[in-house]
Order: structure tokens, then sequence, then C-alpha cells
């Protein structure tokens, strides 16, 4: 292999490409997101600067993916955070799991994304919509919303997949250092709402130290919807080095 075929590869092994070097299209993109008010103390741990916490809430996602470009179907679960960077609102994305290594790998090399393996599902059960999340064989969440209970307006729903997103990309040297430490932003501009309803929802986390998800804890859900969209993810910037 040449060395400047070297120099142009995007995944590793060099020979075994993981994922494709595109903006990805999800088709039948379905989130189940039920909101939830946790402990301003908890927040303040987990929130980096400059970013600042608006309200202590949480939003917890479930999203099953119906197809994806160079992927295929798989789920991905997580908890973001409601922040604002100077002016603009927007959510810190804190932790993802998911059941697509390829997808984890895309997500945390291509972007920012703070992907980890998990076994996240979305079903429909007795009028319930119904979003898990196992790490290995224990169950660490679990969010019901009554299924199709009262329609959503599209545009609030756009309003909330839409919202401008950051993370913190990290690359380490061979040191262990930090060679990369940024904040990114990123935001899908690029959707087209498909189905949108709202409706009384539960959650439950539990402990798990591999997947802490409880460390940010429910003590109140706010409110819940259930939307199916087409979107394309749009790249990441750095707004922040934290290194400079």
């Amino acid at each position: 292999m040449h060395a400047d075929q070297v120099a142009t590869a995007v995944t590793t092994p060099l020979t075994v490409p993981l994922y494709p070097p595109r903006a990805t299209r999800f088709t039948d993109r379905e989130y189940l997101n039920v909101v939830y008010r946790t402990d301003p103390e908890a927040l303040r741990a987990v929130v980096p600067e400059p970013l600042e916490i608006v309200e202590p809430l949480v939003r917890f996602e479930i999203m099953k993916m119906g197809e994806v470009d160079g992927y295929g179907p798989y789920t991905e679960c997580g908890q973001v955070i409601p922040v604002r960077l100077g002016d603009e609102y927007g959510e810190y994305l804190h932790v993802m799991y998911l059941d697509s290594f390829g997808a984890t790998a895309a997500g945390r090399e291509l972007s920012a994304y703070p992907k980890v393996a998990g076994e996240p599902a979305l079903r429909h059960e007795r009028g319930a919509l119904i979003g898990t999340l196992d790490y290995g064989s224990e169950r660490v969440a679990t969010a019901t919303m009554a299924y199709k209970w009262e329609p959503l307006d599209p545009d609030e729903a756009r309003a909330q997949i839409t919202v401008p997103t950051f993370a913190v990309k990290t690359v380490p040297g061979y040191d262990s250092r930090p060679r990369v430490c940024d904040l990114v932003r990123t935001q899908i501009t690029d959707i087209t709402v498909k189905e949108a309803w709202r409706g009384p929802a539960r959650l439950q986390l539990s402990q798990h130290v591999m997947a802490p998800l409880a460390d940010l804890p429910v003590r109140e859900v706010i409110s819940a919807s259930h939307i199916t969209t087409d979107l394309t993810l749009a790249p990441a910037r750095p707004v922040h080095d934290y290194l400079a």
C-alpha cells in the first residue's frame, strides 16, 4: 500500500472500512423523548465550561433507525442536557449507547458524539411505546409513553430535533495526554417530520457503574414526544479549544 493511500485512509483497519466517509442519511428515524427534571448539582458536575446550564432538565432519548446509509438499521439512546453558549441555546450531548459498532466508531471518529456500546430497544406493547436500555444483561433504563396519545405540532417536533447540539471532541496523543480537545457544535437542518405525537410518560433509571444514567436522577417527568423523521446529519465544527 502506497504512502498516499495510507494518508487518505479514513478508518482502521486500513482495508476494512467501518463506515462511508460522507454525510449519513436516515430514513424512518423514530424518537422517543422524555424530558425530566433532575438535580442541579448533578448537572454542574458533568456539563463542561463554557456551556451554561439553563434549567435542571435532561432529555432521555431513544432513537430507532429504520434504515441508515452505510450501516443498516440500529438503535441508540442517551441523555442530552439543555445548555447555553453565549446567546445561543442548545443541548449538550452527555452520553449515547448504541448496538452498532460501525455507527459508534463513526460518531466518535468523524464527529464528537459520545457513543459507547449498549443494547437499547424501542417497541410498542398494549397501548404503550416502550424504550429500554440494557448494558450486558442488566436493565439500566425503562421509558414508557402512551402510544400516539395526542398529535404534536410538526413545527414543534422539528424544533425539538433541530436544536443546536454541543459535544466535547477528545483525541489522545501517544503520551496519553489530549492531542485534540475541542467543544464542537452541530445542527440538523435537512429534516422531514413524518409523524409527531405527545403524551404522558414515565422514566426509570437504575444504578450501573458502566452506564451511570442514574447519576442524573429523575425528579419529575416534564414532557414526552414520539417523532418519526427522515434526516441527514450535519458536520461538526469547533467552537472552543480547551488546549489553547
